[in-house]
């Protein structure tokens, strides 16, 4: 099914060009639309013969309004593959009982491994069958997705869209748009509370304000339908909320009552949560229930900081204080598998913030994980082999010596020679790097903060950055449009 509109698509890109000259963004934002309705009627099940028509059809009367291309432009075009502007959910349209998340919400499984996704990576372009090429720097497609902008030129923002300030005077650790959405956005903060901000319509206000735990909140994760968050607290505490009227649904008290530090739900089951606590451990809970799930414990050498599942859910990685180790452990059936691969990165600092993702541009495949280790650098690991092994592929100079600071993947999908990440400073900015520049990695900075920057996030279509920090400022920033 998925073959012809990979087809349909490809002949959309070719002519994009065409469509209004003098408006590139109008024409990114028209192949993205496709894209997303050509996967809405893919899911639909019409027979593959209508849509061989429908093909046929569209590709002559494109040519008639703009005249044919050349055969070297078709062939360059027929490399597209998938127009995906979110990484890390690339449907399969077919059926497969694994891909069922929480709420029947469909999520990506790789149905390669991460080994095999690496080599791919490594692999001549030009010697692959027919059909299995996919868009580059160079063609037409890609350009046409890019809008005729540089990287430099995407990530240019136009200044401070909102500032919030309801936990002044209490560091805001965390903060995180919803899935999907682009005005939803929450934060927690050292003052015990959560809050949970509109920017739509205007002006942006809070919308909810979360209270309840008895200590400053650590963390928190959305739901992937985000009508549920779950955090947690230095007063020992997991805490569900209900983000339409605020309403506390549970509370699970940690069984050795130690401070709870980090939380993330399991990506293909969002009844299953991972928490980290201060004594080292990490614990599976079944939010529905409230208990612990029975296997689903490990330990680490320290405190446990950070978490961060890949797309599929069968890897769990986590950092804790002494910096000795991030611990790969695969997850299977609600269990974590005491068994795990362990990496070294600096003896005695906090390894505070990871990101998994399984492919960073179009230009970038391998599965990788951003980490913030308070070593000064940002660190990018390449994902070498289904277990988890890690081998350092970048590192990019920060000041980041004790804060907890986080850094984030860019959310689409990059057309654009490179890829962009973000990441917090102790030097009161966000910067944004090309994990693919060899030198002047720097594609922009972002000054307004009177602290350290402690988190960023990007909204769906990244029209929007929210940034926090240690005062408790939390500034929504607005990115230039072209």
């Amino acid at each position: 099914m998925a073959a012809v509109w990979q087809q349909v698509l490809a002949v959309d890109a070719r002519y994009n060009a065409y469509r209004t000259p003098t408006f590139p963004q109008f024409r990114t934002q028209y192949i993205r639309r496709r894209s997303q309705l050509l996967r809405e009627n893919a899911k639909c099940g019409f027979e593959p013969g209508l849509r061989r028509q429908y093909l046929k059809l569209r590709s002559q009367l494109l040519a008639l309004r703009y005249g044919p291309l050349s055969e070297q432009s078709s062939f360059r075009a027929s490399s597209v593959r998938s127009s995906r502007t979110t990484l890390d959910r690339m449907e399969d349209f077919e059926e497969d009982p694994r891909a069922q998340g929480a709420r029947g919400h469909r999520r990506s499984v790789s149905r390669g491994s991460y080994q095999l996704q690496a080599q791919m990576n490594r692999a001549v372009y030009d010697e692959r069958p027919p059909g299995s090429l996919v868009p580059t720097s160079v063609a037409e497609a890609s350009r046409a997705m890019a809008g005729d902008t540089t990287l430099s030129e995407n990530y240019a923002f136009a200044g401070m869209h909102h500032i919030f300030d309801q936990h002044v005077d209490s560091a805001v650790p965390r903060l995180q748009f919803a899935n999907d959405d682009k005005h939803l956005l929450a934060c927690c903060s050292l003052d015990g509370t959560l809050s949970i901000m509109t920017l739509s319509p205007t002006p942006p206000s809070v919308k909810l304000a979360l209270k309840g735990h008895g200590g400053p909140v650590t963390d928190f994760a959305w739901s992937l339908s985000n009508d549920i968050i779950v955090s947690t607290s230095l007063d020992g505490t997991l805490r569900i909320w209900n983000t339409e009227d605020g309403r506390c649904i549970r509370e699970v008290r940690d069984p050795e009552s130690s401070e709870l530090l980090c939380c993330t739900f399991q990506p293909m089951n969002n009844n299953l949560t991972v928490v980290g606590n201060s004594k080292h451990h990490l614990q599976v809970v079944n939010i529905s229930t409230g208990k612990k799930v029975k296997g689903g414990s490990s330990k680490l050498t320290g405190r446990v900081l950070s978490l961060s599942f890949d797309a599929p859910g069968r890897i769990l990685w986590a950092g804790d204080d002494r910096g000795s180790t991030i611990a790969a452990f695969p997850f299977e059936r609600e269990r974590l598998l005491t068994k795990a691969k362990r990496l070294v990165v600096s003896e005695g600092s906090s390894i505070c913030s990871i990101s998994a993702r399984s492919w960073i541009s179009r230009e970038a495949r391998d599965p990788s994980l951003l980490v913030n280790a308070c070593v000064n650098k940002l660190l990018l690991y390449r994902v070498v082999d289904n277990e988890g092994t890690l081998q350092l592929k970048r590192s990019f100079p920060i000041q980041h010596g004790s804060q907890h600071v986080h850094s984030i993947f860019c959310p689409l999908m990059s057309f654009r020679q490179g890829a962009c990440v973000v990441t917090g400073s102790e030097d009161a900015c966000v910067y944004f790097f090309d994990v693919e520049r060899n030198t002047k990695a720097i594609v922009n900075k972002l000054q307004g903060h009177g602290g350290p920057v402690l988190d960023v996030s990007f909204n769906c279509d990244e029209s929007l950055l929210a940034s926090a920090d240690s005062t408790g400022m939390v500034i929504i920033w607005r990115r230039e449009q072209k």
